[in-house]
């Protein structure tokens, strides 16, 4: 008769998760070649090799093989747009002519609380083929948008972030947010945030569609509520800028304006972040706000390209995005697989190593929530992905022959996409299995 747990687990395969950022410190990553999770009521309770902790299991329990994979913590997706969904992959010469021919158009629909579930439904799903399991989400300025959106991670129980859009100018008048002092929004955050798995973002789209008016009230906000996060764009191209500069002339920089309003602060995500100067990557350090980059938006955007040596010379919060619709998959692999070839356009080099803690424990540590997900530091909630490097016959002909961990990592994150996900936890339980 078996003596173990109903509630312990234990797989084994290769295990891969982060200390520090490999950028800063060249100890940072945790490598198990032949490597055991054990994981209690939803949460990590050890993680080594496998000789040494397999006699610590109870009699009866036998662990679930995953050998000649590689278990690594659930990617953390920091900048997307769930009501973007449909409209992924649609023809723009650039951001603003995108936004009004296909997002806005888009954002549209989601006042009808049916088609909101239904697009939150396959975009969760999608995100879970992908191996990510914690996403920072744009919602829209419907209230029922983000209902329908934590209704549905909440039945997955997910550890997710979202909020609603707000947007008082500068946008068709079928988007135009006129909650006034943001009652809806303190409202949903009353609801929503650290219910469950659920957390909330206060969510101005980005300073030009907001009056002083919205951001004042929206700092006042955030002040009321601190433990909530914000996400917003910055500087993600030159028209952009320039428009930001017409809009708020006493401003030092599009960034300042979010500065003077009070919405720099830790928990603070700005997606994009491509033409900040140092001064800009400086104020982000100090006040422990995070940059969320978006290579595949940027590219299909002709955006340009992020500055990884500026931000990692000020010591910068780094993480990745997909930005999905302007993004072009919800894969993180294929983040990884854009992100280096940025950093390469740009001069300087991103290792795999440093790509894989960009979407673990980087993000976590971007979101102040490194004491919750992003490793396997034990009493961490379990949220880890089976990444199969035989997922496809060139993947697992190029992986045959790796010499070192960077080449393995380098071959998932370039050739890797959707399949090579062979399942997917979120709490410690299998949510998505290819």
């Amino acid at each position: 008769m078996s003596t173990a747990s109903p509630n312990l687990q234990a797989y084994r395969a290769s295990l891969l998760h982060f200390r520090a950022d490999p950028a800063f410190d060249d100890q940072a990553a945790l490598w198990h070649e032949d490597g055991l999770l054990v994981v209690e009521d939803g949460r990590i309770k050890a993680a080594g090799d496998y000789a040494a902790l397999a006699p610590t299991l109870p009699p009866g329990l036998e662990p679930v093989d995953y050998r000649g994979k590689v278990i690594a913590p659930g990617f953390i997706d920091t900048h997307l747009h769930y009501p973007q969904t449909d409209m992924i992959a649609s023809p723009a010469p650039g951001l603003l002519p995108w936004l009004e021919t296909y997002t806005f158009p888009t954002e549209r629909r989601f006042e009808d609380p049916a088609h909101a579930r239904a697009t939150a439904e396959f975009f969760l799903d999608e995100l879970l083929r992908c191996g990510t399991t914690t996403a920072v989400v744009y919602c829209t300025v419907h209230p029922q948008s983000v209902d329908a959106f934590f209704e549905a991670s909440e039945a997955r129980n997910l550890r997710m972030v979202a909020g609603k859009v707000l947007m008082d100018r500068n946008c068709p008048d079928f988007l135009r947010d006129l909650e006034g002092d943001l009652g809806q929004s303190e409202d949903l955050i009353n609801k929503w945030h650290k219910r469950g798995r659920s957390l909330y973002a206060i969510t101005p789209r980005f300073a030009p569609t907001s009056t002083d008016v919205q951001l004042r009230l929206t700092g006042e906000l955030a002040a009321r509520h601190p433990d909530t996060f914000i996400q917003t764009h910055v500087s993600e191209n030159k028209d952009e800028c320039t428009w930001v500069k017409e809009l708020f002339p006493q401003a030092r920089s599009y960034l300042d304006v979010y500065e003077r309003f009070g919405l720099m602060r830790p928990r603070a995500l700005f997606g994009h972040c491509i033409w900040l100067d140092d001064e800009d990557f400086a104020r982000m350090a100090a006040t422990g706000s995070a940059a969320a980059v978006c290579p595949t938006s940027n590219l299909f955007l002709g955006s340009g390209l992020f500055d990884f040596e500026r931000a990692d010379s000020a010591r910068a919060l780094l993480s990745l995005g997909t930005d999905v619709g302007a993004g072009t998959s919800f894969s993180m692999l294929q983040t990884m697989n854009e992100a280096y070839k940025v950093a390469r356009l740009k001069g300087s080099y991103l290792p795999a190593l440093r790509m894989f803690y960009l979407a673990t424990l980087g993000a976590a540590r971007s979101m102040r929530l490194e004491d919750t997900i992003g490793s396997f530091q034990p009493g961490l909630e379990a949220d880890f992905v089976v990444l199969d490097r035989e997922a496809t016959p060139l993947l697992a002909r190029r992986t045959g022959h790796c010499d070192s961990l960077e080449e393995l990592l380098f071959a998932l994150a370039l050739l890797g996409d959707d399949r090579t996900i062979a399942a997917t936890y979120s709490g410690g339980r299998k949510v998505h299995h290819r």
